[in-house]
């Protein structure tokens, strides 16, 4: 297993994955570091933070994963070489496996680098004008597990995405599945069934007034999508790829 794995990121330093997880955290960085040099006075570390991990979570994450299931999946169709990896001496699900589990790290990476590129971005812009230097702490830890409920959250997106982008030749279902998700995801925030839509599960970590709510969030996102990962790894495993 550890070969295949091995392999599986020697293909995502040669392909445009790398750029995808460096850019994504980058622009919202970006736009953190010019909307606080934008400011009058100074607010607080927590509007800042949590800020960050909202427009990860509501608007990036869904279309960063899509972007990059799309990408992990097209190295093989691209090139057609599933003929070829399925013909390994070695068992089929861990192929696919092994993909799953790059795109998961790749996912937690991202969101890591979001709140490292954040707090970066407001450090710069206070060396800049530290009159506007954030009040209150800077509570890393919390923000740190609230990313972590994110991450966790999207498991269920991330396998219903890497099954979709997997399954088929073409990646136009996964990026119609993708943009499909993400639109009713936005034009639908408040909806009270929100919490079950897979796309929407994320942003329900950050709703501290309703703890049912993310917490049912949590629970179908991680441990329903722990379920649907194994699910998709057994049932490509045993088909073709069309």
């Amino acid at each position: 297993m550890l070969a295949v794995l091995s392999v599986e990121i020697r293909k995502l330093n040669r392909s445009l994955a790398v750029l995808l997880a460096v850019a994504a955290p980058s622009l919202i960085a970006v736009f953190t570091f010019f909307n606080l040099m934008r400011g009058k006075a100074p607010q607080p570390w927590e509007m800042w933070m949590v800020s960050s991990i909202g427009i990860w979570a509501f608007f990036m994450l869904p279309m960063s994963v899509t972007a990059l299931t799309a990408l992990v999946a097209h190295m093989e169709h691209g090139p057609k070489s599933w003929d070829h990896l399925r013909s390994l001496p070695l068992p089929r699900w861990r192929l696919y496996a092994a993909k799953a589990m790059v795109v998961l790290a790749v996912v937690a990476m991202m969101s890591a680098a979001t709140l490292g590129l954040t707090w970066g971005a407001i450090t710069l812009a206070t060396t800049l004008k530290p009159n506007l230097t954030p009040t209150g702490p800077l509570d890393i830890a919390l923000y740190a597990t609230t990313m972590g409920k994110v991450f966790l959250a999207a498991i269920l997106m991330v396998a219903i995405q890497l099954w979709t982008a997997l399954r088929f030749a073409s990646f136009v279902p996964a990026l119609v599945l993708g943009i499909g998700g993400t639109f009713f995801s936005v034009v639908a925030t408040s909806a009270k069934a929100g919490v079950f839509f897979p796309w929407q599960m994320p942003v329900n970590m950050l709703i501290s007034s309703q703890a049912w709510r993310a917490n049912t969030a949590l629970g179908l996102g991680c441990g329903l999508g722990l379920v649907v990962m194994a699910l998709a790894v057994a049932h490509l495993a045993r088909r073709e790829v069309l």
